[in-house]
């Protein structure tokens, strides 16, 4: 029996598999399973997975034949599982030996829906130490407590996939799948659906996850239409909590956050190619407009000052209609080289990281 299946999407990694694949081997139980999804890589990183899968015990290579993007790369892993747990990692992260091991008796130790955890942010040589956003430890908790308040920062703030360990009944459940076809922000409606729906959840203080920042082909350096996916993946967001028998308790804390990340983007609109920037303009305008609009003016009222300004300036805005799904060709990315190491918005202006294979603000760590 397959206790851990570890889902570790790839793409254009080949300065940075070595590292990650090492950290899996130092990983490697009899009863875990490491798969690798090649989301058609087009450097050296095939070569290096098809090496691994022949020397790393439990590791099983899946081949993309077109480039899908982080989301779809990580439900294909999740469609080929099959442990009782599973848990992601990023194909330019790594592990301390032994994590998963430590991670697995935890979860069996609390017997919860899932784990949040501890990680390490790596930019060059330095390291810093990132704390989930869950002041009780070693306890089962409802998540739907853990959403709010809303003008701080909370679990749904921090929505690395790789930061935990999940049990499969999320999975059969059909909590784990990402949104099919986004290139950033893909974590956020899945931290919201898995915050409103399991019905426990723990964060305990082990540290094992080295998230890698600062890569020079990161998204936020390169400033393309793939990093507008935030509003979709957020629209997403607003329209599910809209739902939820509690929507008037959690539909503020999901329009501040959005507002939050909104600011971010515009704010450091100069990042951005001249076309996205005015549709980023536009969208924006959009997806303030398509907000509560009640819910939206106590939000822009608690956030004051310069991030009021601006979005109301923005709402004023010809707005874009709602965007769609993109068309599943081209390099819309898994790897450090469509998205890495962008900061996000908070409610002190201070930046904070995000997940290797899509990072830009949209799938950053906010407070609103």
């Amino acid at each position: 029996m397959v206790k851990l299946s570890v889902v570790v999407p790839f793409f254009n990694v080949q300065t940075y598999a070595p590292d990650t694949l090492t950290s899996l081997r130092a990983n490697a139980r009899e009863d875990f399973e490491f798969l690798l999804v090649d989301d058609c890589s087009s450097d050296g990183t095939p070569e290096i997975l098809e090496r691994a899968a022949r020397e790393i015990p439990g590791a099983v290579l899946i081949r993309h034949e077109r480039n899908e993007g982080l989301a779809t790369a990580r439900n294909t892993g999740l469609d080929a599982a099959r442990g009782e747990y599973v848990a992601f990692l990023d194909g330019d992260d790594w592990l301390a030996p032994g994590y998963y091991a430590r991670l697995v008796d935890a979860a069996e130790s609390l017997r919860v829906d899932f784990l949040r955890t501890d990680h390490v942010t790596v930019t060059g040589r330095s390291r810093a130490v990132r704390r989930a956003p869950v002041p009780r430890r070693g306890e089962a908790l409802d998540p739907r407590d853990a959403i709010l308040p809303s003008h701080r920062t909370t679990s749904v703030d921090y929505p690395y996939a790789w930061a935990g360990i999940y049990h499969r009944r999320l999975l059969d459940r059909g909590l784990l799948h990402f949104p099919h076809g986004l290139r950033t922000a893909e974590d956020r409606p899945w931290i919201w659906k898995l915050h409103r729906e399991a019905e426990s959840f723990a964060a305990v203080g082990e540290l094992g996850v080295f998230y890698r920042r600062g890569v020079a082909t990161s998204l936020t350096q390169i400033g393309d239409v793939r990093q507008l996916d935030f509003i979709r993946a957020f629209d997403q967001v607003i329209e599910e909590t809209a739902k939820d028998a509690d929507a008037d308790l959690l539909l503020p804390k999901a329009v501040r956050t959005y507002c939050a990340v909104i600011f971010h983007h515009n704010s450091s609109i100069e990042r951005f190619e001249p076309e996205v920037a005015r549709q980023l303009k536009a969208m924006s305008a959009g997806a303030l407009r398509r907000m509560p609009q009640d819910v939206l003016d106590e939000a822009l009222t608690a956030m004051g000052g310069d991030r009021a300004t601006l979005l109301r300036r923005l709402r004023r805005r010809r707005p874009a209609p709602p965007p769609t799904a993109p068309v599943r060709t081209g390099d819309t990315g898994s790897g450090p080289g469509t998205a890495s190491g962008t900061p996000a918005a908070s409610d002190s202006g201070t930046a904070s990281g995000t997940p290797a294979a899509t990072r830009s603000a949209g799938s950053a760590e906010v407070a609103a």
